[in-house]
């Protein structure tokens, strides 16, 4: 690639990351490879699977999503740290990256993971690809943290949401940022005043309960709504008020990192019709990744080309 080494930071975003796919598929069609990858969350589940040469059959799983197989992959935790084990979407992972450690990987790629009780901000660079994945996705109180070499790891996007820093780190002359939440939470807009409204009527939590003790059918139902919504108007869940509140503190963090750290450029799908649980949606939000990455091409090649980068792209250029 010659002397100018591309670096590629995949930001977080939950089920908005399979955008990440289509930006990676129109960068490679492009002549664009990086030389480095890290990633964040879903990004690092997308970037360990590219880097692994994965990423074709990371979009056919995606692509043959449906709720109800998202749901499926929901294994429920009552007695653990987390509302989802994750064991079953680990297998899945498994059953293609079973043994591939990153250090024998073809490029590099780090997984950014945030340690709990610390807050430290800890660079997967090294042991087994699915557990450095699971690790960085690991979204608090949704899936159970991880446990690597002592330390009980858990989302990379508390500390490090668009991973800028670990490309420069790595020795990255030029900076791809793919931020999936750009246009998420308001843009940071303050409401100075908002009238008072009626509350709705909660469910009674004994009549809740009561239906979980019931059987187990039932307990999907709920953990359904819970996660894709109500079907009456009265609030979103738990669960998805968790996400939503992640978001808004990742999207704060992402602000501040990318302002004191700023990529080369930042491509930025267009996603406001896409929910954070929409992992059943992954042709729309693919293609939006592409439609996102082709605005950006022309620049790319030019900024790549004047910092004495790979010849063929130099051939391209002139």
């Amino acid at each position: 690639m010659g002397d100018c080494k591309i670096g590629l930071a995949l930001g977080g975003g939950s089920a908005r990351g399979w955008a990440h796919i289509g930006v990676l598929r129109a960068l490679n069609e492009a002549g664009i490879y990086p030389d480095i990858v890290a990633g964040t969350s879903i990004g690092a589940v997308v970037g360990g699977c590219y880097v692994a040469g994965e990423l074709p059959a990371l979009e056919q799983f995606a692509r043959e999503l449906t709720r109800r197989k998202v749901l499926g992959f929901l294994d429920v935790n009552f007695s653990g740290s987390g509302l989802i084990t994750g064991q079953r979407l680990c297998n899945v992972l498994d059953a293609r990256l079973k043994g591939i450690a990153i250090e024998d990987l073809s490029k590099r790629f780090v997984a950014v993971a945030t340690e709990i009780g610390t807050g430290h901000e800890v660079w997967l660079s090294r042991g087994r690809l699915v557990d450095a994945m699971r690790a960085s996705y690991a979204l608090p109180g949704i899936f159970r943290p991880v446990s690597i070499n002592g330390r009980w790891l858990f989302d990379g996007a508390l500390v490090n949401p668009v991973p800028v820093s670990v490309c420069r780190a790595l020795g990255a002359r030029y900076v791809i940022a793919v931020n999936v939440n750009w246009d998420t939470s308001g843009r940071g807009t303050v409401v100075p005043h908002l009238e008072a409204a009626q509350e709705e009527p909660e469910t009674p939590p004994e009549r809740e309960q009561g239906v979980i003790a019931r059987n187990g059918r039932a307990m999907k139902k709920l953990l359904q709504r819970q996660i894709f919504g109500r079907s009456d108007d009265s609030g979103p869940g738990i669960s998805r008020v968790m996400m939503e509140a992640f978001n808004i503190v990742q999207d704060r963090i992402a602000r501040s990192r990318m302002a004191g750290d700023p990529p080369d450029i930042v491509i930025s799908p267009r996603l406001p019709a896409f929910g954070l649980f929409d992992f059943h949606r992954a042709e729309p939000l693919i293609e939006c990744g592409i439609a996102a990455a082709r605005r950006e091409i022309d620049d790319i090649k030019h900024e790549i080309a004047a910092r004495g980068g790979p010849r063929a792209m130099l051939a391209r250029t002139a």
